[in-house]
């Protein structure tokens, strides 16, 4: 064999190891400096507090610091822009909730393409909402709850703590699918929204268990049903809305997020890691606490849920006739 043609081959062979072996070195040096995971909610809140959780325990695997900052501000759209602007090398996150497959269907000109300049690490957690009712609401369950909304047009209303937020959307796919005519009244906020509805200025609420439920228990509220598939082990002999109403499901999740066009080798790093954690056993216990279910997804998959998620609450935004603004 020629020099030339040892040269060649042996020029190949490396070419060839180099294109195979760049995208494990890359992932290798991966991260190179403190991660940034933004919460674009105030500080106190749940998704402030799961996602030090989880930045704790990524923190501690990988080796490197992830510091959690907060960026509130329209509808979580501040904190999310702030990772679509970033440098896509993965090292900043940002703590997605419902909002983010809502948001381009209520705000006319979103700062950032939501499919393009942000990229799916890992749905983290799913959770159901409960539908709880002001105990002078005479219904003793979901079908008395219909029934008595048809019967009496317009008299129901339904709190949330924000036009576009999880308890909002649950509230207008109950209207769609049980066929019945119910005022909501946004709040800002769900303190305010509890505090109108104990008093019976509202007639109910659909919203994550913890807190409809401390009032059922303290004989302030009455519960009706859970919004998820099936019944949840903090309320057991509360039956599902699909039990009356087949196919309905709605609830609250939160998933992570990075910049759109990081290395794919990059952004499995991150969701192996976020899954790392969403699978230690006292975080799962504490999620479960708090009526959430720890899932962990590939970034396809994630991809795959938002885009569910769009599809399906832009046509309950469309029927509504909610204009984006």
């Amino acid at each position: 064999m020629s020099n030339a043609k040892r040269k060649l081959i042996v020029g190949a062979v490396a070419a060839l190891f180099t294109a195979v072996a760049a995208p494990a070195w890359a992932q290798a040096g991966f991260p190179s400096k403190p991660i940034t995971f933004i919460v674009p909610f105030a500080p106190g809140g749940a998704t402030d507090l799961m996602t030090r959780l989880i930045a704790q325990k990524m923190a501690a695997s990988l080796g490197q610091s992830v510091v959690v900052e907060n960026r509130p501000g329209a509808n979580a759209i501040v904190g999310t822009n702030a990772v679509a602007k970033a440098a896509p090398d993965g090292h900043t996150l940002v703590m997605c909730a419902f909002g983010h497959a809502t948001n381009p269907y209520l705000v006319a000109k979103l700062p950032y393409d939501t499919l393009k300049d942000i990229a799916p690490v890992s749905l983290a957690v799913t959770g159901p909402h409960m539908l709880a009712v002001n105990p002078g609401v005479p219904a003793a369950n979901l079908k008395e709850l219909i029934a008595y909304g048809k019967a009496n047009p317009g008299k129901l209303n339904f709190a949330s703590g924000g036009i576009g937020s999880s308890q909002h959307f649950s509230g207008e796919l109950f209207k769609s699918m049980a066929g019945i005519d119910m005022t909501h009244i946004a709040y800002k906020g769900t303190a305010p929204a509890f505090a109108d509805l104990i008093s019976g200025n509202v007639s109910l609420i659909f919203d994550n268990l913890v807190l409809p439920l401390q009032n059922v228990k303290s004989g302030k509220l009455k519960a009706l049903a859970v919004t998820g598939k099936q019944r949840s082990p903090l309320a057991p002999d509360v039956p599902t809305v699909s039990e009356t109403i087949p196919g309905f499901e709605s609830g609250i999740w939160h998933g992570v997020l990075t910049t759109g066009g990081t290395p794919k080798a990059v952004v499995d790093r991150l969701a192996a890691e976020v899954n790392k954690a969403l699978a230690a056993p006292d975080l799962r216990e504490n999620f479960q606490k708090q009526g959430l279910d720890p899932v962990g997804t590939t970034p396809e998959q994630f991809d795959q849920f938002i885009r569910a998620e769009m599809a399906k609450w832009s046509k309950i935004i469309k029927d509504v006739g909610i204009k984006a603004e």
